[in-house]
């Protein structure tokens, strides 16, 4: 079988991270670069492929069956609705949209042209969240009872010199970050109901906020709690606890999500399980085990999963509808820290 012609649609950080593995994944292969920039054209030009300043010429050229759009996020929906509408699957990056009106569109879009969309919330292909996934789906801590989520980083000023991260509809560690924990917590344990949340840009003052505090109620009962910032110092986030990305990030071996339930407890990354034995409280020690994950590039699987989509094999295991409900929280998540109450994620239905 032929390798998928793959095209990515911009070449920002994360679109040179998909560039940089659709040359290492299995049958897929990159067909082509599009993005304005000068840097593009150079890296299309290392790369050896064809490369478009715009998606006109790029469908019109007709080689890719399928397209990453690693683009900024206000033009996320508006490249979608194009490639879709041209019968092209996608490889659509988080966050799937700026406002919750645009993925309104997009969901229209998907609905309507039927043509395949897996969402870049790659941890879940990752071997370790694969793992903890079927650890819980078989009981192995019970019914959720409490998580807690910490992410801690520092980004350097210059980071915000590209002006959409300085937009608080495009930019802050909530929708650049702290969605990727949305995703897994609802991966993990079901749809949220209710947050309550708050946030402050005290620490840079700029538009958007640096520092943002949550509890998470699930419709099916139990709590989380999620904190993050991207001002602050600490070897607690998963991009450096993981080993998911060690060609941007260094290493530190330190756990970043607790997941508490009746029966017994998870950390991550470490997939530490503790539990009791038959009859046992806190008056009794914990057994603790550590669960074996396989190994393998997240990237890489994303891409090969991608590439099955798109030959119709299997559903995508992260759809538009859950890049759209991640959304969903994080806007309950700021409409929280605006008004000071809880918010449940009923009153956003109606704005998708």
């Amino acid at each position: 079988m032929d390798d998928l012609k793959v095209a990515v649609i911009g070449a920002g950080v994360i679109g040179r991270t998909h560039i940089d593995t659709l040359s290492k994944a299995g049958g897929v292969a990159l067909s082509a670069i599009v993005d304005p920039t000068p840097a593009a054209r150079d890296l299309a030009a290392q790369r050896q492929v064809p490369y478009f300043t715009d998606i006109d010429a790029l469908l019109a050229a007709g080689i890719c069956d399928a397209a990453v759009i690693a683009s900024p996020n206000d033009t996320h929906v508006a490249l979608a609705e194009r490639m879709l509408d041209a019968g092209i699957p996608i490889l659509l990056e988080k966050p799937v949209a700026s406002t919750l009106a645009e993925a309104a569109i997009l969901a229209e879009v998907t609905a309507r042209s039927g043509v395949p969309v897996l969402v870049g919330h790659h941890r879940r292909h990752n071997p370790l969240i694969k793992t903890a996934k079927r650890a819980i789906t078989d009981g192995a801590i019970g019914p959720l009872v409490m998580a807690t989520v910490t992410c801690a980083m520092l980004k350097q000023p210059d980071y915000f010199d590209v002006p959409w991260r300085r937009d608080p509809e495009q930019g802050g560690p909530l929708l650049i970050n702290a969605i990727h924990d949305i995703d897994l917590l609802r991966h993990f344990f079901g749809e949220i109901a209710t947050v309550q949340g708050t946030h402050s840009n005290a620490t840079r003052g700029l538009d958007v906020e640096d520092t943002t505090a949550a509890i998470l109620t699930f419709e099916q009962g139990g709590l989380a709690t999620l904190a993050l910032s991207d001002a602050a110092v600490g070897p607690w986030s998963w991009e450096v606890s993981s080993g998911e990305n060690p060609g941007r990030f260094p290493k530190h071996d330190h756990i970043t999500h607790l997941y508490s339930g009746r029966e017994g407890g998870l950390s991550l990354p470490d997939l530490s399980l503790w539990t009791y034995e038959p009859g046992g409280d806190w008056t009794h020690p914990l057994t603790h085990r550590r669960l074996e994950a396989g190994t393998g590039d997240t990237y890489i699987a994303q891409a090969e999963h991608f590439c099955a989509v798109v030959r119709g094999e299997v559903k995508p295991l992260v759809t538009c509808d859950d890049g759209i409900r991640n959304m969903h929280v994080v806007a309950a998540i700021k409409r929280s820290a605006q008004t000071g109450r809880a918010v449940a994620l009923s009153e956003l239905e109606s704005v998708t």
